[in-house]
């Protein structure tokens, strides 16, 4: 018997696809990370990069926490901040799905809601308003999940291990979308150790800076996309891009109509970046055109998005159907 409800966070199943797969030669199994109890893999960082700031008296009582989040980092620290007793603020941005603005509010947590268009360097923007605010109060501590290797070393600890056991070492590829990179690089780092023969292969959407950087080390100009959870408008020192086998660009439409494709086939009701890691595992298995086991994450539960990816009119309004 779990001891808390932050007990109950991880060793999630894996589950091999069997419908949207036929026809390849490959496995590809995925790991369901929306049964996490904040319905996503960013309570995995979230419990552990606020333990261990704790531990080291980085946070103390009274202290509030603040982070930037796409939705589920935050919701994982607001049931964690719940917990323990600390106040939470979260920046998001304004083009965040309904769903998660208002479970956040109702679990407690202030929200600061941030233009979208800001540019990156502006220092209320999304990237930077956290910090600033941070740097301001030193009783607010900033997670800061796109710098702390904290958030590696959470999927290092946790992620790569359950993986390796659950497949009983029989794994060839980890495929994953980089948002902080954090799951990828950090479960791929122990798989790697594991076994020096796993290949790591990344996924990012068109408009982030990642795939240029990977393939040319050339930083391009950001342009918007729709799609939460992966890609970024800056480097930052959880993606270490240098540990990729290959990466994969995708079109951010795309994630989000293989998300509505998943829960129709599989009954599997995910996100935008699950849809984005599916898309990639299966294409890139039809490439690969032989036997191999195919790793990757479905990151979050798609009951976030009945305001976005499952509804027609946000569909069609963004030119997806």
């Amino acid at each position: 018997m779990e001891k808390s409800f932050l007990d109950a966070i991880g060793n999630t199943p894996i589950v091999k696809l069997e419908k949207i797969t036929q026809g390849l030669k490959a496995n590809i199994f995925v790991k369901l990370e929306f049964m996490n109890p904040g319905g996503s893999i960013k309570d995995r960082i979230a419990k552990y990069m606020v333990e261990k700031a704790e531990t080291e008296g980085r946070l103390k009582p009274g202290d509030t926490i603040i982070e930037n989040s796409s939705g589920n980092t935050a919701m994982g620290l607001a049931i964690v901040a719940l917990q323990k007793g600390y106040k939470l603020k979260i920046v998001i941005r304004d083009t965040t799905s309904r769903e998660k603005i208002k479970m956040l509010s109702v679990l407690g947590a202030e929200v600061i809601l941030v233009d979208a268009s800001l540019p990156p360097e502006h220092l209320k923007s999304y990237n930077n308003l956290a910090q600033t605010m941070s740097n301001e109060d030193p009783s607010i501590y900033y997670i800061d999940q796109h710098n702390n290797l904290d958030n590696n070393e959470t999927h290092y600890i946790t992620t790569g291990p359950e993986i390796w056991e659950q497949m009983n070492g029989k794994v060839d590829y980890l495929i994953a979308g980089v948002g902080t990179g954090g799951t990828l690089f950090g479960a791929g780092k122990y798989l790697k150790e594991k076994n020096p023969d796993i290949k790591l292969i990344g996924v990012d959407p068109i408009g982030s800076i990642f795939y240029d950087y990977y393939k040319s080390k050339k930083i391009i100009k950001p342009s918007r996309y729709i799609i939460e959870g992966i890609g970024d408008e800056f480097l930052i020192k959880t993606a270490q891009l240098e540990m990729l086998d290959d990466m994969i660009q995708i079109e951010d439409k795309i994630g989000i109509k293989w998300a509505l494709k998943l829960a129709h086939t599989e009954g599997i009701l995910a996100g935008g970046s699950t849809g984005a890691n599916i898309y990639s595992a299966i294409k890139f298995a039809e490439e690969l055109n032989k036997p191999a086991n195919i790793v990757t994450i479905a990151c979050d539960s798609g009951f976030k998005y009945f305001s976005t990816i499952f509804n027609e009119q946000w569909l069609t309004k963004n030119e997806i159907i």
